[in-house]
């Protein structure tokens, strides 16, 4: 290979991505019914530290923040604004909303050396509430306020498992708003699911919007967004006549309330969460706008996404057993440039594969080079499948031609081209071109179980 520089991050010899080796005749994980779990480990993806935590390794984290950007310009696109609240909350807040006693056994809790007690929160209604109140009574020309964040939370799982889909701590995008009543608030609960909508649209796995239980976290009513899998805990019920939806815990019948129709019943993984909360935490924390001279409580919405699930969801519904296969807008990388091996009789064309990277590169796609010459390109090909790139570029056999062909194998297409130097620029310039515009929503199609 040539000496030109190129960034150290985008080689994959210098890429922090320990994998993990499994002996065929081993036997399976636990959790080995999930096959994103296994691949995520087994890629380098992710790697455990203990029961139910994970660190997040370079390329997971890649992914991760891909999908932030995406929440971050939906969010952009409702006037909503980025803060970040502290992780540990006073004790007391939750008990002035009731929360405290119904959550407990779900809490991690601890103490300061002063013996006053915090939450290491699962989420942050009570926080941001706080928030609210402590500039309150505000003037009604500064609503709707729309708050949101991205930060790890926690949760004391009993049984953590399937990796990032059921763990103690994970990445949540929440975000909390605040009207001067009721109507108002439910324009701007629509106005924050049309960008959920959005979001999952672009991300492009086939999702479901239901009618959902308000659990512990209370509120009128509130929507969930499914993944169907059939690793999912959650039972959804659909109707293919009217396009009725509901989790269980709302309808739990055999027939369509609206049409009575048969439903179908599916196992999903819930990744998204609304919630129109009305005035259960702004009335008790007195968070509160001004009316007529008088303090009045602000009606609330709540609006989580479970970020690190989301991307182990569709990881799961995407993936074969034996190759990752991540939504087209989160992938780490698009494309895996491939130089010959070292001592080969092709090793004199290896000049390409860096000037292939650097006008890839110079096009604005996210491209990284394998240059772990001293393994064949079968070996490293075998790696780039594994890992998910979606295109994968060799310089080959057919690179010492006169007029030079480079191999693209197109992995969501399933198909291999031999193409020129241009002809290889112009055909990822044209499938990677603003990939995130591309997605409609799917229809999804049931089978009763």
């Amino acid at each position: 290979m040539s000496k030109k520089l190129l960034p150290r991050v985008n080689r994959i010899s210098k890429l922090f991505q320990p994998l993990n080796i499994v002996p065929k005749d081993s036997k399976p994980r636990d959790e080995a019914s999930s096959k994103s779990y296994k691949l995520m480990v087994d890629m380098g993806i992710i790697r455990q530290s203990s029961n139910g935590m994970y660190n997040l390794l370079p390329l997971g984290l890649r992914a991760l923040e891909k999908l932030n950007t995406l929440v971050d310009d939906e969010m952009a696109n409702i006037d909503a604004q980025k803060v970040l609240l502290p992780h540990l909350i006073p004790s007391t807040l939750w008990k002035a909303t009731g929360r405290l006693e119904v959550a407990e056994n779900e809490l991690f809790m601890l103490h300061d050396r002063h013996q006053k007690q915090y939450i290491l929160s699962p989420t942050h209604e009570e926080a941001v509430t706080s928030l609210i109140a402590s500039v309150s009574p505000l003037s009604k020309k500064m609503l709707p306020i729309k708050l949101y964040q991205i930060s790890s939370k926690w949760r004391d799982e009993m049984k953590p498992r399937l990796g990032v889909l059921r763990g103690r701590e994970f990445i949540m995008k929440d975000l909390y708003t605040f009207d001067a009543d009721l109507d108002k608030a439910k324009e701007t609960y629509d106005l924050v699911c049309k960008a959920y909508d959005n979001l999952f649209q672009k991300i492009g796995v086939e999702f479901v919007k239901v009618a959902a239980d308000t659990g512990i976290i209370g509120g009128s009513f509130s929507n969930e967004y499914h993944y169907v899998s059939n690793i999912g805990e959650t039972v959804v019920v659909s109707c293919t006549s009217c396009n009725y939806f509901a989790t269980t815990e709302i309808h739990n019948k055999s027939s369509c309330p609206q049409c009575q129709r048969e439903l179908c019943h599916n196992t999903s993984v819930e990744v998204g969460h609304t919630f129109l909360l009305g005035t259960k935490y702004s009335e008790p924390l007195k968070a509160t706008y001004t009316a007529n001279g008088k303090p009045v409580p602000l009606v609330m919405g709540c609006f989580g996404l479970g970020l690190t699930r989301i991307l182990g969801a569709a990881l799961e519904i995407l993936s074969s057993d034996e190759e990752l296969r991540w939504p087209r807008p989160l992938v780490p990388y698009n494309v895996c440039v491939m130089p010959p091996k070292n001592g080969s009789k092709e090793a004199s064309a290896s000049r390409y594969a860096d000037d292939i990277y650097q006008v890839i590169e110079q096009s604005g796609i996210d491209v990284i080079l394998d240059d772990r010459t001293h393994f064949t390109i079968g070996k490293r090909m075998i790696d780039a499948r594994r890992t998910g790139y979606p295109y994968i570029v060799v310089v080959g056999k057919r690179s010492t031609e006169p007029r030079p062909m480079f191999e693209i194998h197109d992995l969501y297409e399933d198909k291999r081209l031999d193409l020129s130097f241009e002809g290889v620029i112009d055909y990822l310039r044209t499938t990677n071109d603003d990939q995130t515009t591309r997605y409609e929503m799917n229809e999804v199609r049931y089978k009763s179980n």
